[in-house]
């Protein structure tokens, strides 16, 4: 069954009471975790919308990670810690508590083959880690900045990392070498009125086939102290490091691409919030602007897409996870 975005509609929602800023679907599309700004850990079961709370982090999470067998859950905190979890247990503690970085966790990635984690820092380094032991495998140092995503290539050989100023580092797993930086100039600016930088990468995914890299964030920024600006996703030719396209909304809402998707099915996803309220967009690859558009209601804060490449989730600012299909009402 192929995805048909056009058709998009919410299914059903779970409640939280604290807003929430990360969404992922466990490899076994049956759960769905979320990190709050109660320092809690989410899980609902998507069958029977039962919720459970996971208790150990010390400030708001906004990094979620699986094994491959979706056995072991691994959670990034403003905290500055890195926690490990039994994914399924009935209630579920930590197994593992690393301290990671000097300041937040803004993101994490699992490798492929799900033997490392990489983790961005507010400490301006990327780090990569053992998933089995939790040791610090090297600490990648280059950027200038606080790190706001990162992400593994699905070949597992490279890491990509972003940062406050739009710039990339392309690392290569084996050894930590910088392979390459490029920077995208429209996701930061600097505001002269404000003293301040604001950009980075909000969300970061890779296609499938590793060719395309979609980098969402904010541009157009016209008050860095408000975050009044556009969201976009910039998609990034991976091989040649070029930008192929910009996407972004008609309408020209105020926000921040928090969610990006790129779509086996030839179709760039985005979730914006801010000012505008909560989006998704969606555009064809070779598009400057949607060729769909949903409005949710509230500011989203993240985005997953769920294993069956037809349903999506969406964190949100109004304490819910959204839980939405691309497929026609049943």
């Amino acid at each position: 069954m192929a995805a048909d975005p056009t058709k998009t509609h919410v299914v059903k929602s779970f409640a939280h009471t604290s807003p929430l800023l990360a969404c992922r679907f466990d490899p076994t599309g049956k759960l769905i975790f979320a990190g709050a700004e109660d320092n809690k850990v989410l899980r609902w079961d998507i069958a029977s919308g039962t919720k459970t709370e996971l208790l150990g982090h010390t400030s708001w999470i906004r990094s979620v990670g699986f094994s491959p067998n979706g056995e072991t859950l691994v959670t990034g905190g403003y905290d500055g810690r890195l926690l490990w979890w039994p994914a399924t247990a009935e209630k579920p503690a930590p197994t593992r508590t690393v301290d990671a970085h000097s300041g937040w966790i803004r993101a994490l990635s699992v490798s492929p083959d799900g033997q490392l984690i990489a983790t961005a820092g507010n400490d301006n380094k990327v780090k990569l880690w053992r998933m089995d032991d939790g040791s610090l495998v090297r600490e990648l140092i280059g950027h200038e900045s606080n790190v706001y995503h990162v992400q593994f290539h699905p070949s597992g050989s490279a890491l990509v990392s972003n940062d406050l100023k739009s710039q990339h580092i392309h690392w290569e797993v084996a050894t930590g070498e910088a392979k390459r930086k490029f920077a995208i100039p429209a996701l930061h600016k600097y505001d002269g009125s404000f003293m301040a930088d604001i950009g980075g990468a909000h969300s970061m995914a890779f296609s499938r086939d590793g060719k395309m890299l979609a980098v969402g964030g904010i541009t157009n920024v016209s008050n860095a102290f408000a975050g009044v600006g556009n969201p976009a996703i910039v998609l990034w030719d991976w091989e040649n490091a070029k930008e192929l396209v910009m996407h972004q909304s008609k309408a020209k809402v105020q926000g921040a691409m928090w969610g990006a998707a790129v779509h086996p099915d030839g179709f760039t996803i985005g979730g914006s919030g801010g000012g505008g309220g909560g989006h998704l967009f969606f555009w064809k690859f070779d598009q400057k602007e949607e060729f769909h558009t949903l409005n949710v209601g509230n500011m989203i804060r993240d985005l997953a897409v769920h294993p069956d490449g037809i349903q999506l989730a969406t964190a949100h600012y109004d304490k819910q996870i959204r839980l939405l299909a691309m497929a026609p009402k049943a």
